[in-house]
């Protein structure tokens, strides 16, 4: 990926991360322990833990291994979340995360639909996967909304520190490209 996208969207701005997020990231959602319930990643405790992850994602961006988006709201800027892009050949892994105060809105089925849309007209990626752990309904929603379908469930997957260290089951979401064919 050469150029990072900027999305506008009905009520949403996706645009590309940027180190002067930390604050606003940090206290919108990363010390939100309901937040990150369902993520591979407990609640920040400091702001360094904020940044140093924002440090690596921005890494990943400018090696081409993702894209990462700050989900914002139109009218007012405000911060409503991340979403990102994960590359692997020809698959790329969809996730999000979102402030609570924004949840419930649709925000994160509008910002997911989108990178979606955009992901599908690029050449040369042929399916988007997501994945969401077996009891976070309000995700799975959100894929279900955007397209995507529940392709399996799979067992000792995904670990959330919220919960134990012991892996837990998740649902294997997809999305493939249609297959053009010529009439002949």
């Amino acid at each position: 990926m050469t150029q990072h996208p900027r999305l506008k969207i009905e009520r949403l701005f996706l645009r590309k991360l940027a180190l002067r997020d930390v604050d606003k990231i940090f206290s919108s959602h990363a010390q939100d322990p309901e937040v990150s319930r369902y993520l591979s990643w407990g609640p920040h405790q400091k702001k360094t833990e904020t940044r140093a992850s924002v440090k690596r994602l921005l890494t990943n961006d400018h090696t081409g291994l993702s894209l990462n988006w700050i989900i914002e709201k139109s009218e007012n800027a405000d911060l409503a979340g991340m979403i990102a892009l994960n590359f692997n050949g020809l698959k790329s892994r969809l996730g999000f995360v979102l402030a609570r105060h924004h949840w419930g809105q649709g925000v994160a089925t509008e910002a997911t639909r989108s990178v979606i849309d955009w992901t599908l007209r690029q050449p040369g990626y042929e399916q988007i996967e997501a994945f969401c752990d077996e009891d976070n309904s309000a995700s799975a929603r959100v894929l279900e909304k955007s397209g995507m379908k529940r392709e399996s469930l799979l067992r000792s997957f995904g670990v959330h520190p919220n919960f134990r260290i012991n892996p837990r089951k998740c649902w294997h979401f997809v999305l493939r490209k249609p297959i053009v064919t010529e009439n002949r």
